[in-house]
């Protein structure tokens, strides 16, 4: 009982096609999970048997291959055992060997239904199977009417159906053998097959097709079951042994074609069956590319599906997220190969054009998965390796080395550095090009240069800028504080010569820039006009306070002696020179800014004008304070001007002033000049008072004889 058990348990026996036509796919799958035939690949074989109803057909498989079909019941009378299609596992057979057996034709239960259903598992056995036993008994061997032909038409005229010969092997087995021997029985029965083959209705490709074109035809022969079991139980385990490796070369099936790959045997049983039951043609080889496709899609949506849900490749799309990975692209590429080989493996034996088809949508999906965090893992360098290269730069600049080549190092440096690990997170199965990433990076390398550029330069130009404001702005304001005939040619003198000191320094501060001739020539430039500006700002700046310097001088003179005492009047002091001296030229020192002319007349102007000027009623003048710069002072004065050459020169050196030099125009210095006349007359009043007051009392006091004093002070210069 245990020994059924097992044998039962090994053969998986399972009915694949119900007695009313109905395909157990359900049933199918199950039994092709427990065989594990979706494994063999191609190294599986199927074998089928045909023949009439209650021919032996059950019972010759269970002894043959040791499977578990039901057996008619010889006391029960002969009846249909067998409904439909039944499948098991051949026990013991290497490689996997399945084995189907059909429902027996000429059967009375089916009555009208019988041819049809016979085709139509005849039709599905042909196109699945590898090898087909053909059960005959040995008495209709040489027999017009024998139940054999009718059953070999059928199996001609289905398999001209196939668009394709599969070159299927067809045994017959010859059942209840007599005492005649095989090698006479065997040229009879060949004959027999190929009369009905050659009778058989042949569409017009096939009209010259030999029949072993089609099918390789075997010949057994087996004594009876029941009348000699030992004898018959030797022979058919003689007849097992041809079915170890039958798909080997030399084989039984050894010259099969068009075999479907195991993983996909379920699917494409179904569609078989599906086909013929719609009672069309079966085209196998358009029907094996159809499995292919299918199957392939299948095995390429799993392993996409796999791949998504794969743990290392989650955990290194999550780190990508935050940071740079190490290992990136040898990790990612060992990944999407790891599933291209695993689809390989199982869709190896499929039709090669749509395997490679599928493969590369797989690959093309994979890709477009993994492309969003290959994007990011070349952003996380980019910004990686900027900043490298900000503070690669910046020490290269605090270590004293030149800013065009430590500019030019850092950025071939970090362009390689970038390029490298470019290559290193590339993926070998994408086609993707970098450029633009490379072009972005580059644009923000050259971004920061201009950036610390125009940073340095700005320091450097700041840095000499102060250099020249220390320089100039203090001895500018002294000098012309003390204003006299040698301010501005000092004032000339010190600003070249700092100027060119600077410059120089500055321009070679600027040679570690490289920058091209002309900018460069406008920075100094630049720097060059601060300089001007310094001083011109500075001269208008006293200018604007010309009024309060002039007193402020005037005081210093006027009331201290040469050797900066405090004067004391006793009557000896000249006054008259001293005003003269305290008035001095100061007006024409701020009156206008001479940085590039020299020799002008704004002081001869000033004299002429202000102190020289005489009225007289009878010499009409023009006066030469009417103008709003100095360039248009004409000097025409009757009393000390009275040759046309003269006045002409003094015009000419006038105009030597440009008009943008105007710090106080000539009508401003007429009115300054009476203000500070106003506001220093008290002061001389008091100092005449004051002398006058001393000698009145030495000639009191009979002191040495007094000189009087000249009447009122008159306005000098």
């Amino acid at each position: 009982m245990e020994m059924i058990k097992d044998k039962e348990a090994s053969c998986c026996s399972t009915h694949l096609i119900e007695g009313d036509g109905t395909f157990n796919g359900e049933g199918l799958d199950n039994f092709i999970k427990e065989v594990k035939l979706a494994e063999c690949g191609l190294s599986y074989a199927v074998v089928a048997i045909m023949g009439p109803q209650s021919s032996g057909k059950s019972t010759l498989l269970n002894n043959l291959f040791h499977t578990n079909f039901r057996e008619m019941d010889a006391y029960r009378g002969r009846s249909q055992t067998t409904k439909g299609i039944w499948m098991a596992r051949c026990v013991g057979i290497e490689p996997c060997t399945i084995v189907m057996d059909l429902e027996g034709t000429d059967g009375r239960e089916r009555g009208e239904d019988d041819t049809a259903f016979e085709k139509q598992s005849a039709l599905f056995a042909l196109a699945v199977s590898d090898i087909v036993l053909i059960n005959m008994w040995c008495h209709d061997i040489g027999r017009e009417q024998a139940a054999n032909k009718p059953l070999l038409k059928t199996v001609f005229q289905v398999m001209l159906r196939l668009f394709s010969p599969r070159k299927t092997t067809l045994m017959f087995v010859i059942r209840d053998k007599t005492r005649t021997p095989l090698e006479n029985l065997e040229p009879v029965l060949r004959e027999d097959i190929q009369k009905i083959w050659d009778s058989v209705p042949k569409p017009e490709a096939h009209k010259q097709t030999p029949l072993s074109d089609f099918f390789n035809v075997e010949v057994v022969a087996l004594s009876s079951f029941e009348e000699k079991e030992e004898q018959f139980k030797e022979q058919v385990a003689n007849l097992r042994q041809r079915f170890f490796h039958s798909i080997a070369p030399n084989g039984l099936a050894g010259d099969r074609r068009g075999v479907v790959p195991a993983s996909g045997f379920s699917f494409s049983a179904q569609q078989i069956w599906e086909v013929i039951k719609e009672n069309k043609d079966l085209d196998l080889p358009a029907h094996k590319v159809m499995v292919a496709t299918v199957r392939c899609e299948e095995i390429a949506n799993e392993k996409y599906s796999f791949f998504v849900t794969n743990e290392d490749w989650c955990d290194l799309k999550d780190a990508v997220q935050s940071h740079l990975v190490p290992g990136f692209g040898n990790k990612l590429s060992s990944m999407i190969e790891a599933s291209l080989s695993s689809y390989d493996e199982e869709a190896t034996y499929f039709e090669d054009g749509v395997r490679s088809a599928k493969r590369k949508q797989l690959e093309e999906k994979l890709i477009q998965l993994v492309q969003p965090t290959y994007q990011l893992m070349l952003e996380h360098i980019q910004l990686e390796t900027l900043d490298k290269f900000k503070k690669a730069l910046q020490d290269a600049l605090n270590g004293g080395q030149g800013f065009a080549k430590a500019a030019w190092n850092c950025t071939e440096s970090f362009m390689t550095l970038f390029d490298e690990q470019c290559k290193e997170v590339a993926i070998k199965q994408a086609d993707w090009d970098s450029a633009k990433v490379r072009d972005k990076f580059s644009r923000e390398i050259d971004s920061h240069i201009a950036e610390v550029q125009t940073a340095k330069l700005s320091e450097l130009n700041a840095l000499y800028e102060s250099k020249l404001k220390v320089a100039l702005e203090g001895p500018v304001a002294a000098l012309l504080e003390g204003g006299g005939d040698d301010t501005w040619p000092a004032i000339r003198k010190l600003f070249h010569q700092e100027t060119k000191t600077t410059i120089s320094d500055f321009s070679d501060a600027l040679s570690g820039f490289e920058m091209d001739k002309k900018a460069n020539e406008e920075m100094v430039s630049n720097l060059e006009n601060f300089a001007r500006g310094i001083v011109e700002g500075k001269t208008k700046e006293e200018a604007g306070k010309a009024l309060y310097r002039m007193k402020e001088r005037f005081t210093s003179l006027f009331n201290h002696d040469a050797d900066s005492m405090p004067r004391v009047w006793t009557g000896k002091e000249d006054i008259r020179a001293i005003t003269k001296i305290a008035r001095s030229s100061l007006l024409s020192v701020l009156a206008a800014s001479r940085l590039d002319v020299d020799g002008d007349k704004i002081g001869d102007t000033l004299v002429l004008a202000l102190v020289d000027h005489k009225k007289d009623k009878n010499t009409p003048m023009q006066d030469p304070l009417v103008s709003s710069t100095w360039e248009e002072v004409i000097i025409c004065t009757h009393s000390c001007v009275n040759d046309l050459f003269l006045t002409a020169f003094l015009c000419i050196m006038c105009k030597q002033v440009p008009a943008t030099n105007t710090l106080i125009t000539p009508a401003q210095c007429k009115s300054l000049w009476s203000q500070f006349q106003r506001e220093t007359e008290y002061t001389i009043t008091q100092a005449i008072a004051s002398q006058e007051s001393i000698m009145a009392a030495c000639y009191f006091c009979g002191l040495s004889s007094f000189q009087s004093i000249v009447g009122p002070t008159r306005h000098i210069w």
